[in-house]
């Protein structure tokens, strides 16, 4: 058993679909019903069925579009389900940042939030709740983990079948509830960016509590990185159907001035001094593998005061391990991160550098990135080329100078050209919050 469980969870789960023909049973009856004892016979239930992003979910599962629901506190149903809602970019269209005040209190301090707890608490301190709901006094009323209670649905497949499930006092978890005077608000909350998010984490919730009010419920999902809220609210247009889902709206709040123009990155510019071979050892540090600007900030943010294991990172950030290297090389590369040992396990943490850029405010915060950024020729290159242009530059114009300033090998040039292309536009969308 020892043995078993160092299985990585796409190797359990090909033994498992291979034991128990789980691709032919969905092909033929469009779910497999699989018992927590059944997964255990290869790992732990609690790491094989919680994947909150698609970016989680183990290899064998994207290739052959598997997903998994718990249908109670001891087992689970698999199939070819849709259970993910794609989370809309902060980019261009936001052109105004909402700018809120906090009371001053001594406990809170708004420079250091890196817990969803303390996130959700400022949330409702600073008024943001209220002014996204359009609603007064919204008071925190339950949260924690608690029971669905019996309920079927209906979920959309990749097949385009709708299949039956039956719910039976499974666990869910919330992590905000509130209550003003016209509604019942149930709140999901994360301090790291992802893609997509899982559907679950609001049907489940609003499922059980349709069965315990008579106000209309509310969903909301929260983001905190990066001393930015994004918050989303959903509804489902179908209270039988958890394919139903509907985006509503989405608004963005900071405590901070996020005010930054092109002016100020030119600025950055004029004063970055590009590093060279002599100056800069770049044998230990692969290129960047690692599209978006954001995760690196949120690893940032939540291994401030918590260095993780590499295996940690993966699990706290919903990643495969191999994208936890990813990002730990990314932060390397900027200077921010390093392996350190600690109780004799080797370890993530912030450099001198990454804490002294952890503890800086929103603006000079982003523009110290921009300046860690450009210190590399290629993305001064191709900054320039955008100052010029006017223009982003497409993959393959990035490939091509990849190759002229040899900063990788042939075969991953591709690949890592999408990293450069995500961090250009990272830096570039500074400007339109």
């Amino acid at each position: 058993m020892g043995q078993k469980n160092n299985m990585s969870a796409n190797e359990a789960w090909k033994a498992l679909i291979e034991k128990y023909y789980i691709l032919d049973e969905i092909e033929k009856h469009g779910c497999f019903h699989i018992n927590a004892s059944q997964i255990k016979e290869f790992k732990e239930p609690r790491l094989m069925a919680k994947w909150d992003s698609t970016d989680a979910l183990p290899e064998v599962f994207r290739k052959n579009k598997i997903n998994i629901l718990p249908n109670s506190r001891s087992s689970y149903v698999l199939g070819d389900f849709l259970l993910y809602e794609k989370i809309p970019e902060l980019k261009e269209h936001v052109t105004q940042m909402d700018h809120v005040e906090i009371p001053q209190y001594e406990s809170i301090d708004v420079n250091n939030i890196h817990s969803e707890a303390t996130a959700m608490n400022v949330l409702a301190l600073s008024g943001m709740l209220d002014n996204f709901l359009e609603t007064d006094e919204n008071v925190s009323t339950f949260h924690g983990r608690m029971g669905t209670g019996n309920f079927e649905f209906q979920v959309n497949t990749h097949r385009n079948r709708k299949i039956a499930i039956h719910v039976n006092n499974a666990q869910c978890e919330v992590d905000g509830g509130f209550e003003n005077h016209s509604s019942v608000v149930i709140m999901e909350a994360k301090n790291v960016i992802h893609e997509d998010f899982h559907i679950r984490q609001l049907y489940y919730p609003y499922r059980l509590w349709k069965t315990k009010v008579k106000k209309p419920i509310r969903l909301v999902f929260s983001v905190y990185s990066n001393m930015i809220y994004r918050l989303f609210e959903y509804g489902f247009t179908e209270l039988e159907d958890y394919s139903s889902i509907e985006f509503i709206k989405a608004k963005n709040y900071s405590l901070q001035d996020t005010r930054i123009t092109w002016e100020d990155l030119i600025e950055v510019r004029k004063k970055t001094k590009q590093k060279t071979k002599d100056n800069m050892d770049e044998t230990n540090i692969p290129f960047i593998q690692a599209n978006s600007m954001d995760r690196i900030i949120s690893l940032l943010e939540n291994i401030y005061e918590n260095p993780m294991t590499l295996q940690q990172i993966a699990e706290f950030m919903d990643f495969e391990q191999r994208q936890s290297d990813y990002y730990y090389n990314a932060g390397k590369y900027l200077g921010l991160f390093e392996k350190t040992t600690d109780d004799k396990q080797i370890v993530v943490s912030l450099t001198s550098l990454g804490t002294k850029v952890f503890r800086l405010n929103y603006k000079q915060r982003q523009l110290k990135l921009v300046e860690l950024i450009l210190e590399h020729e290629i993305f001064i290159y191709f900054f320039d080329y955008m100052i010029k242009t006017g223009e982003m530059p497409d993959k393959d114009t990035i490939a091509k100078k990849m190759r002229e300033l040899n900063v990788c090998k042939e075969g991953q040039i591709v690949r890592r050209a999408s990293s450069v292309l995500g961090w250009l536009k990272w830096i570039y969308h500074l400007t339109k919050l």
